[in-house]
């Protein structure tokens, strides 16, 4: 097994998928506790446009589909200034509009190509020295962005309205945490692919919260999880030739299963 890491390519897709499993759940607890969860799914979707955009216009995909992940996350933040009372509204909108753009695009490139499939599902072989290096100043810059406004996130995250009555600045908050939704999916893809992102983001939140009893717990077990899913994603991936997206998916899966059963097998005999 440990044969694999003399490849150039494997080595770059560890680094980046250790970098992306200690990001996405760093974001993806706030996601889910702010039953936010469809936001993944909906920036996604305009990455995957950005992401075409780029194929198209032959600048670098990642850059692209970050840029139309941010502008979609400042375009959902506005929709739901606009419409105050169905702000789940802005949703849908973005969702719609970021598919739309997407198959436009795709057709106007002919259909799928090769790059825009490894994008779409991940790959090993698709991490480039340059996707690396934009993973790991992209990634830092926010991991301190969440440590600077940790507690503000945090507090917004259980009780917003007594977060606004405390004078935390909500609007530039929210602002904020959608922006590192944004960076985060488009960061993810090259690993774990536009259409799987969101899972990374969930999964090892969702076990977590099986187990933990407090934030901080939840917040470290998710990462624990999301790691061990990455790295045997990735190693089953090389060693069975499979799809690098869709195992590292399916490895979080089992790890949410294991952790459900092992947790009432315990409660069980403790009852």
């Amino acid at each position: 097994m440990f044969d694999m890491l003399q490849y150039d390519f494997m080595q770059r897709a560890l680094l980046a998928g250790i970098m992306i499993a200690v990001i996405s759940p760093t974001i993806g607890v706030f996601i889910v506790l702010r039953r936010l969860s469809l936001i993944g799914d909906t920036l996604s979707h305009v990455t995957l446009a950005g992401v075409a955009a780029g194929i198209l216009a032959g600048i670098y995909p990642v850059l692209s589909g970050m840029i139309f992940a941010v502008l979609a996350a400042l375009g959902i933040e506005k929709l739901r200034k606009l419409y105050r009372s169905y702000e789940e509204l802005a949703i849908p909108i973005m969702l719609s509009a970021g598919i739309g753009i997407a198959v436009v695009l795709i057709s106007l490139a002919n259909g799928f190509n090769v790059d825009l499939f490894s994008y779409l599902f991940g790959s090993v072989m698709a991490v480039s020295k340059q996707d690396l290096w934009t993973i790991l100043i992209v990634g830092i810059v926010i991991i301190l962005l969440v440590y600077l406004f940790f507690k503000e996130l945090f507090y917004l995250s259980f009780d917003e309205e007594a977060a606004r009555l405390s004078g935390i600045p909500h609007r530039f908050i929210n602002t904020l945490f959608i922006v590192l939704v944004a960076l985060t999916i488009s960061l993810s893809m090259r690993i774990v692919g536009i259409l799987l992102v969101s899972s990374l983001m969930t999964i090892p939140v969702a076990a977590s919260l099986q187990i933990a009893n407090s934030f901080r717990k939840a917040y470290f077990y998710s990462i624990l999880f999301s790691l061990l899913s990455v790295i045997l994603g990735i190693v089953f991936s090389y060693l069975f030739d499979l799809a690098t997206g869709g195992t590292i998916v399916l490895t979080s899966i089992a790890i949410l299963l294991v952790v459900i059963i092992g947790k009432r097998i315990f409660v069980g005999k403790h009852a």
